[in-house]
């Protein structure tokens, strides 16, 4: 786990291929409602966030196919891995979300999973628009120029 020095916040996962396949436009932070073997899953890092999107409907917004494996300790009530969790975002932030992922091509992602400095569980979603493959190619092409850059400036000193 990783922490956030700006906010204080505990990073329980990333996901990384998010930013591989989508331009991020926009990021918002959202609550999670978790039942109680979550949330001690959370804390030990047992989720995967690959292949997850949220969804606006009837008002609300629910996080889709995030994976948070059983507790280990738990007993016979151990949570459903791959149920449909809800995500608490102000109104304002929802009819703005539902407004923009009806345009053409927007869908939301989740980008990380952490806990607050309070010890709130907290999801970071991003608006993104889907990259092409052309895309993809361009942004590769840019990290290993920047590498490469990096390295010469580091060579010469």
């Amino acid at each position: 786990m990783s922490t956030d020095s700006d906010t204080g916040a505990k990073a329980v996962a990333t996901n990384r291929k998010a930013f591989h396949e989508y331009f991020i436009e926009e990021r918002f932070e959202a609550g999670i409602v978790l039942q109680g073997t979550e949330v001690k899953s959370l804390r030990d890092g047992k989720v995967n966030l690959q292949d997850s999107f949220a969804s606006v409907r009837d008002g609300e917004v629910f996080l889709h196919h995030c994976h948070i494996s059983p507790y280990s300790h738990g007993n016979i009530m151990n949570h459903d891995p791959l149920r449909v969790r809800k995500l608490l975002l102000h109104k304002k932030e929802i009819n703005k979300l539902l407004g923009k992922t009806q345009q053409k091509g927007l869908t939301l992602i989740p980008l990380r999973i952490y806990f607050s400095s309070r010890g709130h569980a907290k999801v970071e979603l991003g608006l993104a628009k889907g990259k092409k493959l052309y895309d993809r190619r361009e942004s590769i092409k840019a990290r290993e120029a920047g590498r490469e850059v990096e390295r010469a400036i580091k060579d010469r000193k």
